[in-house]
């Protein structure tokens, strides 16, 4: 009996923010099982709705400010005040995310972190204690470069001119000037929650990796790479010591490469979720479930790789929970995320992306009904003598199989 079901997804890139998403979902739970219980969980990954949802579930609040945009053109954003009023929490996507930069204008070589940079300052104006920085949904490549420059560090070529924005200006970079440096920072814990597979440099460094979802070009994440390889090395000699490895360690290509800006300044590069969810008490909820529904716009081998669904789902199976996913697209390695016992793609035909988008409610509501239709179709089912335990049932695939959302960035 599915009296208890929890539902925890993520957001769906350009369409859907988590709380969005946690209300379709419920309301196709309650289609099929209308007297259940149902407790939404909307998951903060770092990305957009961090700051929100953590201050929300701490009893804080929203700072509203104006600041500098992935595109340099001034944008309204926000910093949180978390309930004990001595941390902050800086959601880089509020102020530098992909969605802030628009179509016509996506190029990962001229996007900047600038934004970032002033709301750790705002932030600072508040006399906190503690700056915890959200890394994910990025619109830029400049690996922290344009952050630095806002607390006051001074990036400059061979003829000691400051750099201009942009991650394609990192490979004229020379030296850093950390003179004027905030110098508040070193008093404060600066603690940066992002996907620690994430890295700066190499084949599987950030701007290959990415850079391509931003809008870059081939030849572009080339550029790219070699500019991030560059300031890495500057950024290591002048400023971090040759005591961090910002080329690979991880986390340092979350965000761009944002970072590693951040953990030359001294911040602390941590696994995501072992910062944010135990804001949102995620793993006693969990246990009380008889079913788990979570979500993302892309279910597929990189899920595991830091993903909202397998980081629910690892949790889920703590407590022996049975875990169904769902997302707009079920690529390779989507049946075989650990702990999900069962994943259903939302779309029902093939459609165009742009349609997908705007409908991502709807269609996101009408998957969950239908799953949870099959679901509960299974429990009747009288199993065969010496059968198996089938969990869940068949994995169910995409219909359409058209793309929905980019993985994460």
């Amino acid at each position: 009996m599915l009296s208890r079901v929890v539902v925890a997804p993520s957001g769906f890139k350009e369409s859907l923010s988590a709380p969005a998403a946690a209300d379709a979902i419920a309301a196709g739970v309650r289609r099929v099982l209308p007297d259940a219980e149902i407790d939404r969980i909307p998951l903060v990954d770092g990305g957009e709705g961090t700051a929100s949802a953590l201050a929300a579930a701490t009893g804080g609040r929203l700072v509203e400010l104006a600041a500098t945009g992935p595109v340099g053109d001034p944008v309204g954003t926000h910093f949180a005040l978390l309930g004990s009023g001595d941390t902050a929490v800086v959601e880089m996507a509020a102020v530098a995310g992909l969605s802030l930069v628009p179509r016509i204008r996506r190029d990962p070589g001229a996007t900047t972190t600038y934004g970032v940079g002033e709301l750790i300052r705002a932030a600072l104006d508040r006399g906190v204690r503690r700056v915890l920085v959200g890394c994910g949904d990025s619109g830029t490549s400049d690996g922290g470069a344009g952050a630095l420059q806002a607390l006051g560090a001074r990036l400059l070529d061979a003829d000691g001119f400051e750099l201009p924005y942009g991650g394609r200006e990192l490979h004229r970079l020379v030296r850093i000037d950390p003179a004027g440096l905030d110098p508040r920072l070193a008093d404060v814990e600066l603690l940066v929650a992002c996907n620690p597979f994430n890295v700066l440099c190499g084949e599987r460094g950030v701007a290959r990796v990415f850079g391509p979802q931003k809008g870059a070009t081939p030849a572009q994440v080339e550029e790219l790479s070699a500019g991030l390889e560059n300031w890495a090395r500057v950024l290591t000699r002048d400023l971090a010591g040759t005591g961090t490895d910002l080329r690979h360690g991880p986390g340092t290509g979350a965000s761009g490469g944002l970072g590693a800006g951040l953990a030359a300044l001294g911040g602390s590069l941590l696994p995501r979720f072992q910062v944010l969810l135990d804001h949102l008490d995620l793993d006693a909820r969990l246990a009380r479930a008889d079913l788990v529904v979570t979500a993302e716009g892309a279910l597929d081998h990189q899920t595991p790789r830091g993903k909202v669904p397998a980081e629910v789902a690892r949790r889920a199976k703590l407590s022996g929970r049975p875990v169904l996913a769902l997302a707009g697209t079920l690529g390779e390695g989507a049946h075989e995320v650990p702990g999900v016992d069962a994943c259903h793609g939302i779309l029902p035909a093939p459609m165009a992306l742009t349609e997908a988008l705007v409908r991502g409610a709807e269609l996101l509501t009408d998957a969950t009904e239908r799953a949870l239709r099959m679901i509960v179709l299974g429990t009747r089912l009288p199993v065969p003598a010496g059968a198996p335990d089938a969990g869940l049932g068949p994995r169910s695939s995409n219909a359409g199989g058209a793309e929905f959302s980019p993985s994460g960035v």
